[in-house]
């Protein structure tokens, strides 16, 4: 089946990931919780965050090689299995240090599902398609964090914050268990020589010195970053502020939701703004209100902040999907989706280790104001984008050249098709 053909597939992936991304959204807030009622600090709980992506690290390059020259789907049930198993056993975990390793069993399926799921949606999606379908497939995630953080809310709470973290946790792994039920027939069947027929492999180095697949990688890091300490922090601040487990899954889920809410209406936000403005614009916002949560807002303010925030996050991981995709060279793009995704594991080892030592010297607040920084950058980094790809079209246009996505243009006619 041709790219861009019939999207029964999309929508299964997305029911797929929703249920995947609402097991991990479920268990990541358990595990702070289950993590303080065993006597961590702060300094812990980033620990025990960023082993979640410390496995990962060493294992996302070798899976994307493989993918550029075979099939995605069997990562899918790979990544399952082992979401469910890290949730479970971590749930029955009784020190600090297999929490961390379970945590960290749990990161890897999280990651196998993810590269066979993103590789997926590249290799089916036709170039015009990638930006929409990129987005339909990221709310599988955000429904996933609207859902999980309330879940865990309800069943977290009262004098036996170990016990119910637990339980939390154990349900966790059975929400990932139903990802099975959508992952039929999901990848469409293609001839094995046109993928290993491909060339010898692409070096890292030169993926890397693509121009595009950097700003693509630190945007894509800086916004996981932000999601991912938010979801392990908030409730570290709203033990400290006196807010209740469930009001934070609650507020955790509002973010979400307005995540969503972006991703629905990302086609005419791109149409009005371009990929370059919407990435930079929505960066810098959400910069300033990652800083304002270190305010001692009431949970109204909080509230707004988070909505807000959430709707500005929603921007950066499809746009960045989309960017590396398109920039990577020919044979690679799995494994250029790969180093993404290394390179948000190392924000996921990195941003909650300082995180930690932050909130240990200057208080819980202060790691939001070091995610204000780094979306900083990735604000100008998106637009420095915007500004290399127009001033190369330009210099195309002068000379006779044609670039690659003016060429896509010329070759699929108005409207892509």
């Amino acid at each position: 089946m041709r790219p861009g053909g019939n999207r029964g597939w999309l929508l299964r992936l997305v029911i797929a990931f929703s249920f995947a991304q609402g097991a991990v959204s479920m268990a990541r807030p358990a595990v702070s919780y289950r993590a303080l009622a065993l006597g961590a600090d702060e300094r812990a709980i980033g620990v025990i965050a960023g082993v979640y992506a410390l496995l990962p690290l060493f294992a996302a390059v070798p899976l994307g090689r493989r993918t550029d020259h075979g099939r995605c789907a069997p990562l899918l049930p790979v990544g399952v299995v082992l979401i469910a198993g890290g949730c479970a056993l971590s749930g029955t975990a009784d020190s600090l240090t297999a929490m961390a390793a379970w945590s960290g069993v749990m990161g890897l399926g999280h990651l196998s599902f993810v590269i066979g799921a993103q590789s997926l949606v590249a290799r089916q999606s036709a170039p015009h398609e990638q930006d929409r379908n990129f987005g339909h497939f990221t709310i599988g995630a955000s429904l996933g964090q609207l859902v999980g953080p309330v879940a865990a809310g309800v069943l977290i709470g009262g004098p036996d914050l170990a016990g119910t973290s637990a339980l939390a946790l154990l349900a966790a792994g059975g929400v990932a268990a139903f990802a099975f039920v959508s992952l039929w027939r999901i990848e469409h069947r293609t001839p094995t020589a046109s993928r290993t027929g491909q060339g010898p492999r692409v070096p890292v180095g030169r993926i890397l010195r693509t121009r595009g697949v950097p700003a693509g990688i630190f945007i894509s890091l800086a916004v996981l970053s932000a999601t991912d300490i938010l979801t392990a922090y908030l409730p570290v601040v709203g033990e400290h502020r006196g807010i209740a487990p469930s009001v934070i899954g609650l507020l955790l889920s509002l973010r979400a939701a307005a995540t969503i809410a972006c991703r629905l209406v990302m086609t005419p936000m791109l149409r009005l703004l371009g990929r370059a403005a919407l990435l930079g614009t929505t960066c810098l916002l959400a910069a300033l209100l990652c800083a304002a949560i270190a305010l001692p807002l009431p949970v109204r303010g909080l509230a707004v902040v988070l909505a807000v925030l959430g709707f500005c996050l929603g921007v950066g991981q499809p746009l960045s999907m989309t960017t590396v995709v398109q920039a990577a060279p020919d044979g690679a793009r799995s494994t250029a989706l790969a180093l993404r995704l290394t390179g948000n594991r190392l924000g996921q080892v990195a941003a909650p280790a300082a995180a930690g030592l932050i909130a240990g010297v200057a208080g819980v607040a202060a790691p939001f104001v070091m995610l204000g920084g780094l979306l900083l950058v990735a604000s100008g980094l998106g637009l420095r984008r915007g500004r290399t790809a127009a001033g190369s079209a330009a210099a195309g246009k002068r000379d006779g050249t044609v670039t690659a996505p003016e060429l896509g243009k010329r070759r699929t006619g108005p409207g892509g098709r």
